[in-house]
């Protein structure tokens, strides 16, 4: 699954998150972005947005994003 895919599953399980298949990897990421988010650590609102997209791109492919 390329970048492509990823970003276009994202867009389908925001628009349908009842019928999509990525539902789950959708939950997951939120879940764990919000627990940064409300920790304190995140710095810019930039870095919240880019962690829940790594998160949901390793929950989609399961491909370690670090290694891009």
């Amino acid at each position: 699954m390329d970048e492509k895919d990823v970003g276009e599953a994202l867009v389908k399980v925001i628009r349908d998150p009842q019928g999509s298949a990525s539902q789950e990897s959708f939950a997951r990421a939120m879940e764990l972005t919000r627990a940064y988010a409300g920790s304190g650590s995140a710095t810019h609102f930039s870095a919240v947005a880019r962690l829940f997209y790594d998160l949901f791109e390793m929950f989609e492919t399961g491909a370690d994003p670090r290694k891009k």
